[in-house]
């Protein structure tokens, strides 16, 4: 079983940060979290509001108990508000349907963690999560489906 590392995490916060000022997004929040939805790494850029962290953290862990990327939970949301809102509930809100919590994949698609993304659209906080996760030579499954991204 391949496991995510504390230096791989960091890599990961620090591209995706170096996207969204290179595309001038709002301050951002990002959070990467280990494949059993325990916390590796975080950083929350200076103005980003204070609700970025449970954010970007809901958005990694329900991608990681959902087993799909949080773009797919948005459009589930869409098509079966009820099944969404009982997720809500049944997590405690730990999940945030909206694009920006991906999983991360080794190069046997094995999953090993995922990255939450929060601070602008979650078009834009999904793209900052797939220029981290490719910084590490990682796979992204950001909805419901393998990147084609993905390396190898």
């Amino acid at each position: 079983m391949a496991a995510l590392k504390l230096a791989q995490a960091s890599l990961i916060i620090d591209a995706a940060l170096q996207e969204a000022r290179r595309l001038a997004f709002a301050p951002m929040a990002v959070a990467v979290l280990d494949a059993g939805g325990h916390l590796l790494a975080f950083k929350r850029e200076d103005g980003a509001g204070i609700a970025r962290f449970e954010i970007a953290n809901a958005k990694a862990w329900g991608a990681l108990g959902m087993g799909f990327g949080t773009r797919e939970l948005a459009e589930r949301a869409v098509s079966m508000p009820s099944f969404v809102a009982a997720l809500a509930a049944i997590t405690q809100g730990r999940m945030v349907p909206s694009p920006g919590g991906v999983l991360i994949l080794a190069n046997d698609q094995e999953v090993v963690g995922a990255v939450g993304v929060s601070g602008d659209t979650g078009d834009n906080d999904e793209a900052c999560a797939l220029v981290g996760i490719a910084a590490v030579g990682l796979g992204a499954m950001p909805g419901g489906a393998l990147s084609s991204d993905r390396p190898g």
